[in-house]
């Protein structure tokens, strides 16, 4: 922590510490798509950045020490130096937002005897995950720094065994093949042949062996022509993008043409209904949510017979499925097509890190679902 400003780890671990400063979003309305937990927003950004502090000029922090944000950093250290004029502890979040969308937090619990680690980059809703058998562990759809993966798992005493996705991702960078390389571990990404890197092919059918445990791929395309969730006996099923806690997947970044979303949101419909016969007590753990995660250390998780009852898009005929979920697909993001090309080649793009939020389940008429 410098004299007048906060890194991204820093103010991660106090709100994972439960001692959260008082965190001052300035940024206006249309530029706060994502935001930290917990924090207030005052739309300041464009008084700040004239000289002023205009509404944050009655302001009265709820704790001693202020963090204040934007997307960068810079008007929010202009507003940092503006409430110290005042006497306000104020401090400014480093690289504002754009650093935040690397943040993260866990939670986990015990299912059917193996421990489960999600592991939440809450800036930008991606959903992961380290599952543990005895001293072994995988990792699925890695989306933080491969370092976060590693303390997890010496605190745990773990040693990785296998690293997977569930799909080739296009809103972020999968760390899988830089964790599995730096860890000696095996890289197992769905069959396809887009991915120019050495891999090996998760097949349906195929056990991926851990401890005295294995994942079976089950292949659910749709979201992606290789889409495949993981199963876990019948306790758990890692779903990646193809089912969340309240909608599903969107079938148009697969690399396709727009043309081809109608087919691909026939398979979506085809694999969700086999999803969806699996016991209702199966506990459904996604790859994304679309809201910033708390720092709660609850799981974003709900189950097979949840999804059944509250979800009316699982209840529609597959032509009514087809139409309503492509009258619900939003414009494609700007930064999918680099995303999608260094997935391939594995490389970073300019900006990989950055806060975009764009992963929004397709949703039905929802009933509030277990957090």
């Amino acid at each position: 922590m410098s004299a007048d400003g906060i890194s991204t780890e820093e103010l991660r671990e106090l709100l994972a510490a439960g001692q959260a400063p008082t965190v001052v979003d300035i940024r206006a309305p249309a530029d706060r798509e994502w935001s930290i937990p917990g924090s207030l927003h005052i739309d300041a950004y464009d008084a700040v950045n004239s000289g002023s502090l205009g509404p944050l000029a009655g302001f009265k922090p709820r704790t001693g020490r202020v963090v204040t944000v934007c997307d960068a950093g810079r008007i929010a250290a202009k507003a940092t130096a503006l409430l110290r004029e005042r006497g306000v502890q104020a401090l400014t979040l480093e690289e504002g937002m754009r650093a935040w969308s690397l943040a993260w937090n866990t939670a986990e619990a015990t299912i059917a005897g193996l421990q489960v680690v999600q592991v939440r980059r809450t800036g930008k809703g991606c959903l992961s995950y380290i599952v543990g058998s005895g001293s072994e562990a995988v990792v699925i759809d890695a989306s933080v720094d491969p370092a976060v993966y590693r303390r997890l798992l010496k605190d745990r005493g773990w040693r990785l065994t296998a690293v997977l996705d569930t799909h080739i991702h296009a809103d972020h960078l999968s760390r899988s093949k830089p964790l599995a390389e730096s860890e000696g571990a095996e890289l197992w990404l769905p069959g396809q042949n887009r991915i120019r890197y050495s891999f090996r092919a998760a097949g349906e059918g195929d056990r991926i062996h851990f401890g005295s445990a294995a994942l079976v791929a089950l292949r659910t395309p749709g979201h992606t022509a290789e889409s495949t969730t993981y199963l876990l006996e019948e306790a758990v099923a890692f779903t990646g993008d193809t089912l969340f806690l309240a909608g599903v997947g969107r079938p148009d970044l697969g690399g396709g043409s727009n043309q081809g979303s109608a087919p691909r949101a026939r398979l979506l419909y085809r694999s969700i209904k086999r999803l969806l016969e699996l016991p209702a007590e199966t506990m459904t753990f996604p790859g994304h949510v679309s809201e910033p995660i708390p720092f709660d250390g609850r799981l974003l998780a709900t189950t097979i017979g949840e999804i059944r009852d509250n979800v009316a898009l699982m209840r529609l005929t597959e032509a009514k499925f087809v139409k309503a979920v492509l009258a619900r697909i939003p414009p494609s993001p700007p930064n999918h097509p680099p995303h999608r090309r260094a997935q391939r080649a594995r490389r970073n793009p300019r900006g990989a890190g950055g806060a975009g939020g764009w992963r929004k389940p397709l949703r039905g008429r929802l009933s509030s679902l277990p957090r």
